[in-house]
């Protein structure tokens, strides 16, 4: 397939051009400062842009097959000013100019609902952590409207805590909802899963939950 990916540089965007390209993908990283970018490999090419200008963004989604997203705030002063809303407003502008049609993004599991026989420690540590980081899910939340208003073959990736751990291609999926008790999961694990769902029918316009 022929990828796009946003977020390149960070934990889980690199992964997903690492993994892309050694599944035999061509992938584009889209990135702000190429030196930042240290994965390499046949089939790669950098692509560097103004993430917030749509326009910029338009040759780096034009033909592809699939964009995936690991673009978010990296401090609460960024969820503040709702950046994760607006990169994802310029990456569904740029995608929707182009007619690519399927785009999958991180979100967060505080940000989808909860398994419904959560045992209660869990939904005491969900609200505690819910609160400290409200600004941060206020924005991924808004993030997912613009998506839900979009008229791409969108899918939200939501993970629990990350973790920098090697990938296992261990852990459990839920549609429209969280894994039981899952606290954790490691970043190469959420884009091994990102690349998995983008052939699958059941995931699209759907908030999935991913967590070991």
């Amino acid at each position: 397939m022929r990828l796009t990916v946003f977020g390149a540089t960070g934990g889980i965007g690199r992964e997903i051009v690492r993994q892309g390209l050694t599944a035999g993908h061509q992938v584009t990283a889209v990135v702000r400062d190429p030196a930042r970018l240290t994965v390499t490999g046949e089939g790669l090419e950098v692509f560097r842009a103004d993430v917030r200008d749509p326009q910029a963004l338009r040759p780096a989604v034009a033909g592809r097959d699939a964009v995936l997203s690991g673009l978010g705030a990296r401090n609460r002063a960024d969820a503040a000013r709702g950046l994760a809303t607006e990169l994802t407003r310029a990456v569904l502008r740029a995608v929707d100019a182009e007619g690519t049609r399927r785009l999958l993004v991180v979100s967060a599991a505080p940000v989808g609902p909860r398994a419904a026989d959560s045992p209660v420690m869990d939904r005491a540590v969900l609200a505690v952590i819910g609160a400290a980081l409200k600004g941060v899910y206020t924005d991924l939340a808004a993030m997912e409207a613009e998506l839900a208003a979009s008229a791409t073959d969108w899918t939200s990736v939501r993970p629990p805590r990350l973790l920098d751990r090697p990938l296992t291609g261990s852990y459990r999926t839920v549609i429209g909802g969280s894994p039981r008790s899952g606290r954790t999961i490691g970043r190469a694990d959420v884009a091994h899963a990102m690349l998995g769902m983008i052939d699958d029918p059941a995931t699209v316009k759907q908030g999935i939950g991913v967590a070991y």
